[in-house]
């Protein structure tokens, strides 16, 4: 998949012939996606680094442009089990959770799950939900489990969360806080298509949608095999000094109030790894992290009030920090 390489250099001897089986993984799974989304290999590429990563991803974009459609067509690529929740101002935590029932039947409590017990789960327009309900998700994203009624019950593997979020500027929504924010491994936009991707667009849609006859192409245990694979992906001593200087910088930048944190290192190391793995690498390059920074630390920075009046944007101010940390050679 060559959007997905960071540079042309091939894979080392050592290990190349399981990394080119991710790259190929990324290939399969970006052209099936592709048979439903015209023109999204970056997005699709990203999706996949946190699968690989076991992270959880935050498609924000206006209504309209696809992210239900892009969250819908990976989930159906992966053969693992799918649940949506679409999130309603009115929804409850025991909604995506679950919760105790007596059946008169049987005269006793049984359990009856919630969607987050599933492989995959979509969250649709989150920020449409309350606070509250938001919450629910925190416990299950970052530990991997739900308690309901003082009993925890751990989650199936592999776990991820595909949240869509309409921009917060829109009528009905309320913005993520912090804590969940910072658990989304990254966010990505799509923005809108070209003219001939709009084209392309209308041409496939024509008829049916083709979503509806979308096949798996990756099995649950390949996900699992190669969560593993990306962790012996090599990271030199000077790209682990170069994670941790960018992302100390964002703390010390005067115009940004909250800066990355210690999660949003560690999500940028593994997010490094992954690309490496995708581009059929066993080691990681400086492009690697530079490219990988927008995606992973964007949506977690909160700027100063001034800073957001004069207009600036943290992408604005991590490109500046990207050209004044020094790169290693």
């Amino acid at each position: 998949m060559t959007e997905m390489r960071s540079e042309p250099e091939p894979a080392r001897a050592s290990g190349a012939t399981e990394f080119t089986a991710v790259n190929e993984l990324a290939s399969r799974v970006s052209n099936n996606v592709g048979q439903v989304i015209v023109g999204k290999y970056e997005p699709i590429g990203m999706m996949l680094i946190a699968l690989l990563c076991q992270g959880h991803v935050l498609i924000e974009d206006v209504p309209g442009i696809g992210k239900t459609t892009l969250a819908k067509a990976f989930a159906r690529s992966l053969g693992c089990s799918f649940k949506r929740i679409q999130f309603t101002p009115d929804l409850m935590p025991s909604d995506i959770t679950g919760i105790n029932f007596f059946n008169q039947k049987e005269g006793e409590f049984q359990f009856r799950p919630g969607p987050i017990l599933a492989q995959i789960v979509l969250g649709d327009e989150i920020n449409r939900a309350t606070p509250r309900t938001q919450a629910a998700l925190l416990e299950a994203m970052q530990e991997r489990q739900i308690t309901v009624d003082g009993t925890t019950i751990p989650l199936p593997e592999p776990f991820m969360v595909l949240a869509t979020e309409n921009p917060i500027e829109q009528e009905g929504t309320f913005p993520l806080p912090e804590a969940e924010l910072d658990r989304f491994f990254l966010r990505i936009r799509l923005g809108y298509p070209s003219d001939q991707e709009e084209r392309d667009i209308l041409l496939r849609f024509r008829a049916e949608d083709p979503l509806e006859h979308l096949e798996p192409v990756v099995t649950a245990q390949e996900v699992l095999h190669y969560q593993k694979l990306v962790e012996q992906v090599q990271v030199e001593e000077s790209l682990l000094e170069y994670i941790i200087q960018v992302c100390q910088a964002t703390r010390t930048h005067p115009n940004v109030e909250l800066g990355a944190s210690p999660r949003a290192t560690l999500s940028l190391f593994r997010a490094a790894r992954a690309w490496a793995a995708l581009a059929g690498r066993d080691y990681v390059l400086p492009d690697d992290v530079k490219t990988l920074v927008p995606a992973v630390l964007t949506h977690r920075l909160i700027l100063t009030s001034q800073t957001r009046l004069r207009g600036r944007t943290p992408e604005e101010l991590l490109q500046e920090i990207l050209e004044t940390v020094a790169v290693p050679v």
